[in-house]
């Protein structure tokens, strides 16, 4: 049992090294023509320098929290901190670095057909999928074992859980800086190109078609990548604080060495280590067909998710046997607990699969109302997003209450089955990044065929890929925020353990005034984080569109595509980096210094907070992350040959609407699992000093 750890960091180990094998063979694969080479050193050369600035802007926030860690908490929990932030850092980047690399080599592919193409896209998001995997675990691993078993610290999994804390710090700031910039270059690129000029998306002319395409990588590969690097580390930190907080909480006598509570411990991250292997040898089969018929291409792209998850259900019965008898636990509820939130997670992709899909009837009722314009097109989407939060919050409760029911004969109760099922829900992480992360290679694989005036049957290919990848990002925003959910849930209940661990006591009566206080500022303060959101895009945005609409005005025949005039591409990029990094700032910061400032003052308050923003939070992120994707394929389906086709009023309308759902699925929505878990670990960390 003990040897479990080193297991798991073993097969964190085997994660990077396969990382390491599909970024060789991404990296053999052509690259096209020297205008698709020049097209993908530009979106590299543009991606790399925004993540240098941005990790410069984000260095003097961590130096800040390093400080506060040391002195208010422990000098070794700065070091858990900023193990956590290094390594989410990295993954970012090293998905970004080959995400860069695959988008031409995917084009140059397509051209032999899906089936070349679609393995060189899935690989290059793959090596994003298990970068962030075997990092994140391989990082945990190595702090668990590090101050819990080697140096036997006091306080040890306090420490440990501020490698969650750095993990969360950098996912949050790439999130949202990342969101800010793909968005503002978006929406930019659309309204002035396709709307205004009336020109086709990544049209060579535009000068925004290259800011756009960093922005694929930076918001939704890099600032996803550490999304859910902080996402899985958390969820396996969550039942392993909930179970050492209870024993030394005062939650029920137990004996901190016994089997049952090893086994707890142990628990999270046997199910890691054999989710691991499962994605690991899930991704060895997917392989692309000869159609670019969606399904078809579905069916092969989650191949490799599906086989991952079969057999980590398996594993997991073994496991739950293994490490619990009928006086620890009870092993078959536990093992349900873990698979029906790998289930519920599966559900809530195929929820947002159901209403951001062209297949199926709520996208269709939106391509059909942009008949009648841009507003009927707004309101279409704004219905179909909320209706889909009623439906993920029915999944999430029945989740819950199965979890529940699976660990009430657990030390922490029912809320350890609840924490469990988290980790069921990104046990396969390495698999569901590695289809998340392919998208955007997709997205851009498509934008170099039309800069690049390749022949249209090679769009064609890469936009069947793309419309693909819209709606795999959707069911992996179905997952992420899902586990928020459950994993603040554990983190809330070992938020309120740790309390009573130092000395204190939570009262979560809200007909306590100060509770009471607290629920409300906890509710709105996820509308307020996307209100900035969105506003910040906005701003950027417009500078963008006055930037583009000044080179057309200015630089003669760039509209007319006369020969040798080019755009001013770095301009553009110049100013999304600029506007994305200024901008993130203050919602960034909310989501440490809130829960700091309101603990301070009230530790009552706090938990009324908390407990606000995570009812709240969750139906924002499933309602901006639904409604933007429906938006998009929306869009997506009227330039297929629906409804007019592109160039007509209701394209125009449909592009009005997607622009609006922009930063709604890739900025505001996705950020807001992280300011979920940022509040409610930032509350656990500092538990101890608020009281």
């Amino acid at each position: 049992m003990e040897s479990i750890p080193y297991l798991a960091l073993v097969s964190a180990l085997a994660a990077l090294a396969l990382a390491s094998y599909f970024f060789s063979t991404v990296k053999a694969a052509p690259a096209g023509n020297d205008r698709m080479v020049f097209l993908m050193t530009e979106i590299q050369k543009g991606a790399k320098a925004f993540l240098r600035q941005e990790y410069t802007w984000v260095s003097f926030f961590v130096i800040a929290m390093i400080i506060l860690l040391a002195i208010v908490i422990a000098p070794l929990a700065s070091v858990s901190y900023v193990i956590g932030a290094i390594l989410s850092a990295s993954a970012g980047y090293i998905g970004m670095t080959v995400a860069t690399m695959a988008n031409a080599r995917t084009t140059e592919a397509a051209k032999e057909g899906p089936a070349k193409a679609l393995p060189v896209a899935y690989r290059g998001g793959a090596v994003m999928g298990f970068s962030v995997a075997g990092l994140a675990l391989l990082g945990l691993m190595f702090v668990y074992l590090l101050f819990v078993i080697w140096l036997e610290v006091d306080d040890a999994f306090e420490i440990v859980t501020a490698y969650g804390l750095g993990a969360s710090s950098i996912a949050l700031f790439s999130r949202v800086g990342g969101g800010i910039y793909t968005k503002a270059a978006d929406v930019g690129a659309d309204l002035v190109g396709k709307v205004e000029a009336g020109i086709p998306e990544d049209d060579p002319r535009n000068p925004a078609t290259i800011a756009d395409n960093v922005g694929d990588n930076v918001g939704d590969v890099a600032g996803m990548g550490a999304d859910l690097f902080e996402s899985y580390a958390g969820s396996i930190i969550a039942p392993v604080a909930l179970t050492a907080f209870a024993v030394t909480g005062g939650l029920e006598a137990a004996d901190a060495t016994s089997s049952g509570v090893i086994g707890q411990l142990m628990f999270p991250m046997a199910i890691a280590l054999v989710g691991m292997i499962a994605s690991i040898l899930g991704s060895f089969l997917v392989k692309g067909g000869d159609s670019t018929d969606s399904k078809a291409l579905s069916h092969a792209l989650h191949r490799g998710t599906n086989v991952a998850m079969g057999l980590t259900i398996v594993g997991t019965v073994g496991i739950s046997f293994w490490l619990f008898d009928s006086a620890q636990g009870n092993p078959i509820g536990l093992a349900i607990s873990v698979i029906g939130g790998l289930i519920v997670g599966w559900a809530l992709g195929k929820t947002a699969e159901f209403y951001t899909s062209d297949h199926f009837g709520p996208v269709k009722k939106i391509a059909a109302q942009s008949e009648t314009g841009p507003a009927t097109t707004v309101l279409s989407g704004i219905s179909a997003g909320m209706v889909s939060v009623a439906a993920s919050v029915i999944l999430v409760l029945a989740g819950i209450g199965v979890a529940y029911w699976g660990g009430e004969e657990t030390l922490g109760n029912g809320i350890y089955g609840i924490a469990v099922a988290a980790i069921g829900m990104l046990a396969t992480t390495g698999a569901v990044v590695s289809v998340d992360a392919y998208g955007p290679i997709a997205d851009n694989a498509g934008g170099i065929a039309e800069m690049a005036e390749l022949d249209p049957s090679v769009r064609e290919v890469t936009d069947a890929l793309d419309s693909l990848g819209n709606t795999t990002a959707a069911i992996a925003k179905g997952f992420a925020v899902g586990s928020a959910a459950l994993t603040a849930l554990a983190l809330f209940k070992s938020f309120e353990l740790a309390v009573q661990q130092a000395g204190g006591s939570l009262t979560l009566n809200v007909g306590e005034v100060d509770v009471f206080i607290g629920l409300f500022l906890g509710a709105g303060l996820p509308f307020l984080f996307a209100a900035l959101t969105i506003d910040a895009v906005g701003r950027a945005a417009t500078a963008m569109i006055e930037e583009v609409r000044r080179q057309f005005r200015e630089v003669p025949g760039l509209r007319e595509g006369k020969e040798g005039v080019t755009p001013d591409s770095a301009r553009c990029v110049a100013i999304s980096t600029e506007a994305s990094l200024k901008e993130m700032i203050i919602p960034g910061s909310l989501a440490v210094v809130v829960p700091l400032v309101v603990g301070f003052i009230d530790i009552d308050a706090l938990g009324g907070l908390l407990a606000g923003a995570l009812v709240t939070g969750f139906a924002l992120a499933i309602f901006m992350a639904n409604a933007g994707g429906a938006w998009d394929n929306a869009k997506k389906y009227i330039e297929a040959g629906n409804h007019g086709g592109k160039g007509s009023d209701p394209h125009k309308a449909a592009v009005v609407g997607d622009t609006v759902g922009d930063p709604f699925k890739d900025t505001s929505g996705p950020a807001m699992n992280i300011l979920l878990k940022v509040m409610t670990i930032v509350s656990l960390v500092f538990a101890s000093a608020f009281v």
